[in-house]
């Protein structure tokens, strides 16, 4: 099997982190945070110009034709800088569903993508049904051109930009992915901000009058879609989330060799090198994990899925372990806004949370 990235793979990580260290220092990451839409639409016009928002699309829509590892090898560097930009929302999980869908107007949406021009978000999350995603309560009643959309969607990634909106409700005895536009009637939107200063919404759908033309997918199609853009979406934030603990291992090394007690470097003391250690350690085997669960999904294995699941319960628990060993082999400025660090151990709480928690993945593993 061979492990090495390509020339053009290379290509893509060394752009990507060329970018991330000339434009996405600390500060500027928290500028973006700051500002109404919670991300840099200056940024977003350079992915769209560098060619990053067509790297997973087919070359029929106007895509590069990549896969899972060059997704993941940009992630990776994403986690590195913490990138809040919404690839994940509109380019993986809104662009899985559409590449992949029979959707007759899919390749003019995908375009508009691809340059940048408007973002379109996955609505697929609802309170009190944990991480059953297909279990949902949003009904979508009604044929043909006559269709009534109700219920409500909670953690839709990029609420705040998106134009439109790929919603997954219950339709008949099946379920069915349906494309709805931001100003239509009926639709209310609440922003929110997520623990790790991310823009979020709910959506609250009432009596939203709908025509055949917005149905996506339905029956065994759409849970097909929606189940291959779960994993590609799990994939991709653990990918994000190695990118992370390289990082926060790194800085928190040179950061104790910057600080002294005792008159040295609190680096020397060999408690604290057996920690660091094995911050390394879980890194390297979530890393390990992170390339076989890759080389799955782009080769299409069928024990992919269950590769998948298990990395997510590596990411949550090792993401969990280095976030806090790295807080507190800082001390007292681990916990503060000012610096760094402490952001990465929100972002792992975070992504712990996203499409199953690590106890919903080893329930998954072991049914697989």
């Amino acid at each position: 099997m061979n492990l090495n990235y390509s020339d053009e793979q290379n290509m893509l990580r060394d752009q990507v982190l060329k970018f991330c260290e000339t434009n996405y220092d600390f500060t500027d990451r928290e500028k973006i945070l700051d500002s109404d839409v919670g991300y840099s639409p200056e940024n977003w016009k350079q992915f769209a110009e560098l060619g990053w928002l067509a790297v997973p699309f087919s070359e029929d829509n106007g895509g590069f034709n990549f896969g899972p590892i060059e997704l993941t090898v940009m992630f990776e560097e994403f986690g590195k800088s913490l990138v809040v930009e919404p690839y994940l929302s509109s380019v993986v999980m809104s662009g899985t569903i559409l590449e992949n869908s029979n959707y007759a107007a899919k390749q003019e949406l995908l375009e508009s993508i691809i340059a940048g021009e408007q973002h379109v978000s996955v609505a697929y999350a609802e309170a009190n049904i944990g991480y059953n995603f297909l279990d949902c309560v949003t009904t979508l009643d009604g044929q043909g051109n006559e269709l009534t959309l109700n219920g409500s969607k909670t953690i839709v990634l990029n609420a705040t930009n998106s134009s439109q909106f790929i919603v997954l409700a219950k339709h008949a005895d099946s379920l069915a992915l349906v494309l709805i536009n931001k100003d239509t009637s009926g639709l209310e939107i609440q922003n929110f901000k997520t623990l790790d200063g991310q823009t979020c919404g709910e959506l609250t759908f009432e009596n939203l009058s709908l025509t055949a033309d917005a149905v996506i997918a339905s029956g065994e199609e759409a849970i097909a879609l929606f189940n291959q853009m779960i994993e590609v979406a799990t994939l991709c934030i653990s990918a994000e989330a190695v990118g992370a603990m390289t990082a926060s291992y790194q800085k928190t090394v040179q950061y104790t060799k910057e600080r002294e007690q005792f008159s040295q470097p609190i680096s020397n003391f060999q408690v604290l090198q057996h920690r660091m250690v094995d911050m390394f350690i879980e890194t390297e085997i979530t890393k390990s994990l992170l390339i076989k669960a890759t080389l799955q999904l782009d080769s299409n294995d069928s024990e992919a899925t269950k590769t998948i699941s298990a990395l997510k319960v590596q990411v949550g628990k090792a993401g969990k372990f280095i976030g806090q060993q790295a807080v507190q082999l800082h001390g007292g400025m681990g916990v503060s806004n000012e610096m760094s660090i402490g952001h990465y151990l929100k972002r792992f709480t975070v992504i712990d949370s996203m499409f199953g928690n690590t106890q919903h993945h080893i329930n998954k593993y072991s049914t697989l």
